[in-house]
């Protein structure tokens, strides 16, 4: 094992050293700055604070749709019953370093239909500073759908075909494209798309003796899509303006029986979203000096009914609409303390507004505003890297249902967040980090009324009184090379919210309650193992110079989870990622990957029966047309493994589910070619804040 570490560090730090110089910045990435594009893209990059994996030039993530793409992401977990964590901390989803704002089905709906070939990057921040709103939590997944604009009409056409047979084909395919240009007046970005979705899904819910539901779904779902970006240069001044719209129209078709009753019913939802983002990027003579205005507005409109078929009943007539407003200022400058230090500030202010709607009529009414302001240092003194910060917010919430005033919520609180970085050599450190966070419970745990499928023996609840939680994490990690990587967390919980199966009566219900405490331990290991090194041996190894991305070799990667709560007695999951790329004859690059875990671990009040997301997946790619077309076929879950299986801990209750995850595709990327091969790519506009990619300081 210390023979394999050492020639894979060795072997990826001549990578590093050919590819890259890296200048002393932050500690921490920053995440949309305007750059010239000028290296070519690595697949993965490990980084102080975060992970960056790069969607646009990896066919094995980019062949399917975004939420197919991000299950295959070593250490992101996706279940139907916990929702999205990463190495053990509850994410929460930003697009274009907004956040979306939307939760539960609605998310994974939407994640489902946007087109993965429509996505640049998805950074994954495990270490969210105090420029962060400390409603943050745990961490971020920031989903970035932008290119970057030339100074020509250019144009990139994408699209994709997949299908699944279980009994019958069901079919699925995208299409979209993307115009940029830029003249001398100002930059123009336009991205459009549909995504057109069939789906089978199949649910049980029973116990020792009974069946309590049996359902069998048909999905279709309809998504489209608009993105727009315009970007005026003010002498050093920018302006960037920003419009988003998605619609989707899903319909289902739901055959359930169980302890007493047979139904067949229709589902119909309906959810708009409009975002609006408007920045203001001031710029001095001295460029450290940065000085930032961001607006953004987002709604987001929800109509979901559920019919019987047989009776022509109306089961379920619930929706919800949702307004968000933020307003937030940055300012950042070095100053001339120890090597180099950076101070930075900002103040925040939104307000959220959510009404929630049954029958027509509003059950709530939930206000909440919050205001906040950050101060952070970043500096480096010799190998050492250091951020001291601090971020204070105030919260007020409040809102009535039908027929109460909600439990008022009013409070100031401070959270800190500091780091120390060693810099062993360039490209290897060690980095610790605490940081206390704060999850405001989302609107989906907030609606009391029904956005699911129900029956008479299984529903669903949300809960309109749930307190805050207050996360105090702590990390330990060891980098080398980008690829390498060796880290532990624990986050400890006051207050978590969370979803539970529980038993009323004869019936199940998914109920939303706070738990008072809860810990959650994590360790991760991610290692490169390229193939050279068995076939040559670590001497012949070492004398090359080479882009891994473009060599055979093989990513593992090992996470080990254990979450503590009150009364329970469980015990730890592990989960294994291994992805396997070799380049074939003419260039064709084929990937394998394979997820799965271990039995019998507890996942919050969940134990899971059979392993997470197992299955096997494989992607055929090439490039043609002088690089400017790239198709990829490729094949998922080949072995039918793929299924979710649960005890519902204090129930005698057990869950499981299959989604129709076996499916072969094909997707295209096809980039029209001009005339003006040499033009200069200039600065990204869809994604507008910013900051962008930066290492450690010390590297």
């Amino acid at each position: 094992m210390k023979y394999l570490l050492a020639g894979t560090c060795i072997l990826f730090s001549q990578f590093v050293k050919a590819q890259t110089e890296t200048s002393k910045d932050s500690i921490k990435t920053s995440e949309l700055k305007e750059v010239v594009v000028g290296s070519k893209k690595k697949s993965v990059e490990q980084r102080a604070d975060r992970t960056i994996f790069d969607f646009s030039e990896q066919s094995y993530l980019n062949s399917g749709s975004v939420m197919e793409g991000l299950k295959k992401l070593p250490g992101l977990i996706v279940s139907d019953v916990a929702g999205m964590m990463y190495q053990g901390k509850q994410l929460e989803v930003f697009m274009d370093a907004r956040p979306l704002n939307i939760y539960s089905n609605e998310l994974t709906s939407y994640l489902e239909s946007l087109p993965a070939n429509s996505i640049e990057k998805v950074e994954i921040i495990t270490q969210p500073g105090a420029e962060f709103p400390a409603t943050s939590g745990g961490a971020i997944i920031n989903i970035v759908t932008s290119k970057n604009a030339k100074k020509y009409l250019s144009a990139t056409y994408s699209n994709g075909y997949s299908f699944s047979k279980y009994d019958v084909a069901r079919h699925r395919f995208n299409n979209s494209v993307l115009l940029n240009a830029k003249n001398k007046w100002f930059g123009w970005q336009l991205q459009v798309g549909q995504n057109y979705n069939e789906g089978y899904q199949r649910t049980n819910f029973e116990n020792e003796s009974v069946v309590l539901s049996k359902n069998v779904t048909d999905r279709v779902n309809r998504f489209y899509f608009i993105k727009s970006g315009l970007k005026f240069d003010l002498k050093k001044d920018r302006l960037l303006v920003n419009y988003d719209f998605t619609t989707s129209k899903n319909n289902a078709r739901v055959d359930a029986a169980g302890f007493g009753f047979q139904s067949l019913d229709n589902s119909d939802n309906i959810l708009d979203r409009n975002d609006v983002a408007i920045n203001y990027q001031k710029r001095f003579t001295d460029k450290s000096k940065k000085l930032d205005f961001k607006l953004n507005v987002n709604s987001v409109a929800n109509d979901f009914q559920l019919n019987n078929a047989n009776t022509a009943t109306t089961v379920l007539d619930n929706g919800f609409s949702q307004l968000f407003y933020q307003f937030k200022t940055d300012y950042s400058q070095d100053l001339s303390f120890f090597d180099k230090t950076k101070f930075s500030s900002g103040l925040l202010a939104d307000k959220l507004a959510f009404e929630a709607q049954n029958q027509g009529q509003t059950n709530l009414d939930y206000q909440r505003t919050t205001l906040s302001a950050y101060t952070e240092f970043q500096s480096t003194y010799k190998k050492f890297d250091f951020i001291l910060g601090g971020r204070l917010e105030s919260y007020s919430i409040e809102g009535t249902t039908d027929s109460d005033k909600l439990i008022p919520f009013h409070q100031t609180r401070f959270f800190p967040n500091a780091t120390v970085q060693y810099n062993v050599i360039p490209q290897v450190f060690v980095n610790a980090n605490y940081n206390k966070k704060i999850s405001l419970p989302n609107t989906s745990a907030l609606n009391p009324n029904n956005t699911n499928y129900q029956n008479p023996n299984v529903s669903f609840f949300g809960n309109p009184n749930l307190d805050p939680t207050i996360f105090d994490n702590y990390e330990i990690k060891v980098s080398a090379f980008e690829y390498f990587f060796v880290s532990y967390s624990r986050s400890d919980a006051t207050n978590q919210v969370m979803n539970r199966i529980v038993t009323i009566g004869d019936a199940a219900a998914s109920i939303s309650e706070n738990i008072p405490q809860l810990t959650i331990h994590n360790f991760n290991l991610g290692l490169p193992i390229p193939y050279m090194l068995f076939t040559k041996g670590l001497k012949e190894t070492l004398k090359f110079e080479f882009n891994p991305d473009e060599i055979n070799f093989m990513y593992l990667y090992v996470g080990h989870q254990k979450h503590i709560l009150p009364d329970v007695d469980g015990k730890g999951i592990w989960f294994i990622n291994a992805m396997s790329q070799i380049v074939l004859p003419s260039k064709i690059k084929f990937t394998a990957t394979y997820n799965t875990s271990s039995t019998g671990g507890n996942y919050y009040y969940f134990q899971n029966k059979v392993p997470f997301s197992q299955q096997f997946d494989v992607t055929f790619a090439k490039k043609f047309l002088d690089n400017n077309l790239s198709i990829s076929i490729y094949a998922n879950d080949i072995f039918n493994t793929n299924k979710q299986g649960f005890n519902a801990l204090g129930t005698n209750l057990v869950y499981g589910s299959r989604n129709d995850s076996r499916r072969v595709g094909l997707s295209l990327n096809y980039k029209i070619p001009t005339k003006n091969k040499l033009a200069k790519e200039e600065g990204i506009i869809l994604n507008n804040d910013k900051k962008e990619n930066q290492a450690p300081i010390g590297n």
